[in-house]
This record gives C-alpha cells, sequence and structure tokens, in this order.
C-alpha cells in the first residue's frame, strides 16, 4: 500500500489486492462477477473471457487525516493476479506486482502474468493496464526506488530468490525499457544468503556488490532467478518488502531466512555499493517472519509478520534492536501494507484476510525520544 499527499489535510491510499481468479467471493464485480459488463473490457488486464477474470488489482482510497473519514475509494487497477507488494516512486505513483507467474493459456487466462503495473495516484478510476515488460517477468513481490537515479530495486518472492534492478533508458517513461540487472556480492560467486545449511553471512558484514545484466527478460518460463543463479548472483530466501530510506539505502526483508528460517533484513548501501544482513532471527518470540516493511518518518525499519500464527508489527532502530510495536489480536491474518501518511501523523496498516485497513495515529515520541 502506498500513501501520497492529496488536497488539504487527505490521504491518497493506493492498496493492493493479494486475489487470484477464484474464489468469486473475492471479486470486485460482485458474487459470481455478475457486474463485470459494467466495466469496460479494455480496463481490464485479464478479463478472462469474463467468466474468470483476474481478480487482483488495486483500489484507490481518499482519506481525511483531519476527520478519520475515508471520503471515497474505487478501483483503479482491475484484471490483473495477485498483487502482492510494489512500492512508491517519486513521480506520486504506486508500482504494484504481480506474484504470479501464469501463462496465456487460450481458455480462462487471456494474458501471460508476472508483470509490474504503475498507478497513479491522481488517477480517478481504471488506469489502462499496461505491464513494464522491461522491469522482468518473475514472481514479483515489492520494489523501491532511488529517487536520485531512478533505478528500480525489486525482490522476488521464490525460496531461492534474487534481488533485481531495472535501469530505466528514461525514467519519465518505463515502457521505453532499460536494463534489467541481478545483485551479485564480488568475489562470492552465486552466494547462498539464506544461512540454512551453514551461516555464511554474518550480521552488519559489509559486502561488495555488483550487478550483471540479464537478458532475456520476459521468458515464458519461470527461470529468470535460475539463469542468474548461474551467472554468479547471490540467492535470498523469499524476498518480500522493499523500502527506501532518506539515508540512500534500501532495506528489504527475506521471510524465511536465517538458521531457524526465521527471517532476516537486509540493507544496500547506494553510497558504498555494499549489502548488509541487519537483522536475523533465531527466536521466533522476537521476530516471525517479516514480511512487508516500511521506513518510519524518524527513519527506522517497521516490518510486518507474515506466519500463520500471532503476527505483529515490529520497529527496528538503527542498530538492529527490535521492539514490539503492535500484535493482531482479531485473527491469524498476516499483517501487511504498512505505511505512514506524508505529514507522519498516520500509519495505515492491512490486516489481509479480515479485509480490513486501520489508521494508527501515534503517540509516535515514544518510539523515537
Amino acid at each position: 500500500m502506498g500513501a501520497f499527499e492529496g488536497s488539504g489535510t487527505k490521504v491518497i491510499l493506493v492498496r493492493n489486492h493479494e486475489n487470484s481468479p477464484s474464489p468469486m467471493s473475492d471479486s470486485p464485480f460482485g458474487d459470481q462477477n455478475q457486474w463485470i459488463e459494467k466495466v469496460d473490457k479494455n480496463k481490464l488486464y485479464d478479463a478472462g473471457k469474463l467468466s474468470k477474470p483476474g481478480l487482483g488489482g488495486t483500489t484507490t482510497l481518499v482519506y481525511d487525516e483531519a476527520t478519520g473519514i475515508v471520503e471515497k475509494q474505487f478501483l483503479s487497477l482491475a484484471g490483473t493476479y495477485r498483487n502482492c507488494a510494489g512500492g512508491v516512486t517519486p513521480w506520486n505513483s504506486w508500482l504494484t506486482c504481480e506474484e504470479d507467474v501464469s501463462n496465456a493459456d487460450g481458455e480462462f487466462v487471456e494474458k501471460d502474468h508476472g508483470y509490474v503495473f504503475d498507478v497513479p495516484a491522481s488517477s480517478e478510476g481504471l488506469v489502462d493496464p499496461k505491464p513494464i515488460i522491461g522491469m522482468g517477468r518473475f514472481n514479483h513481490e515489492a520494489v523501491a526506488v532511488d529517487p536520485k537515479t531512478g533505478i528500480i530495486y525489486q525482490t522476488e518472492d521464490r525460496h531461492d530468490s534474487l534481488i533485481y534492478r531495472f535501469v530505466p533508458q528514461n525514467r519519465d517513461d518505463l515502457h521505453a525499457g532499460g536494463k534489467l540487472q541481478v545483485l551479485a556480492v564480488v568475489n562470492q560467486q552465486s552466494l547462498d544468503t539464506r544461512n540454512w545449511e551453514e551461516k555464511e553471512v554474518k550480521i552488519n558484514q559489509k559486502m561488495p556488490i555488483k550487478w550483471i545484466d540479464i537478458d532475456h527478460v520476459n521468458p515464458k518460463e519461470d527461470d529468470l532467478r535460475i539463469r542468474g543463479l548461474e551467472m554468479g548472483a547471490a540467492c535470498f530466501a523469499r524476498g518480500e518488502g522493499m523500502w527506501t530510506s532518506e539515508n540512500n539505502e534500501i532495506y528489504f526483508a527475506c521471510t524465511n531466512g536465517g538458521p531457524k528460517r526465521f527471517g532476516q533484513v537486509f540493507k544496500i548501501d547506494l553510497k558504498t555499493d555494499t549489502l548488509e544482513l541487519f537483522a536475523e532471527s533465531e527466536d521466533k518470540t522476537i521476530l516471525h517472519m517479516c514480511d512487508n516493511l516500511t521506513i518510519t518518518p524518524w527513519g527506522h525499519v517497521m516490518t510486518c509478520e507474515d506466519n500463520g500464527e500471532t503476527n505483529r508489527v515490529h520497529i527496528i532502530d538503527e542498530e538492529g534492536n527490535i521492539q514490539l510495536f503492535g500484535v493482531n489480536k482479531s485473527s491469524t491474518s498476516e499483517l501487511a501494507g504498512a505505511v505512514f501518511s506524508p505529514s507522519g501523523k498516520t500509519l495505515f496498516v492491512n490486516i489481509q484476510e479480515n479485509g480490513e485497513t486501520v489508521a494508527i495515529t501515534g503517540p509516535w515520541e515514544k518510539f523515537h525520544g
């Protein structure tokens, strides 16, 4: 979920929907998709012959921080599959990512999936669903944009995932193409950062990195990560949430990394071109399968858990100290999409399976002194 400045005290939220084409009860087009024909088919990325449309996409909401009222909400992207995460951009939009690599099958799957779509916060309705092919076709999770260069960093939700970056030819037109690259650690061919069998990566160890160009970025097969590993790219354990800090650093979560598979958080320092294991859990009472993450207004990392048990939100300071912020006591659902409003006054968090978005208003002083 992304939060953008609206007029006055209003905040524009663009929220993902991680839905597959079924069950029908999750459809934005009503039970059994009875309202599907009310939608312009050209505004649906994959209409599924109007029988099995993509049920992912995004909703845009306009929320007034002064009154605490949602003033309006509407579909802003439709017909995609499993929009899991994404990232905000300096050009005031939300890059939303499909965590699905279904191939068009000539039956109900009309289009290939596995792409990133750009949803402007200024949208007043459904955007044209145009995939950004150059960013690669894989099991996307999240993105983070370097505001200085326009380079877009990407995670992949696989047990043997890579970290990618897209260097656009024209940062004002992502559809114009560019280079897709994979992260590798210098002098450590195909480094396994997961620490599952052996602890190859130590906490706070700064490792110089390089970026390797990869071609055939729009494969029919889900093989980008396989080819990247053969080229020497580093391997990660389910790359998920990703966010850019004001210190020119990019943090990302690896949900089941570490010796006990309880999760890791990494940091890429863009100033020094280094990768660092920032946090790693060996005790699930402290941190258990971190997923989405964001950066707080005071510069700390905030993580959401997705473990099917007790899901929490934590804050991790610059030294890697982990502090509990909140717990989902309403269900076993993951907490997702945590993001602060541009003013820093409100934290928005989704309780995914409940179908709820909550607004939390602090007080924040107790967390940053």
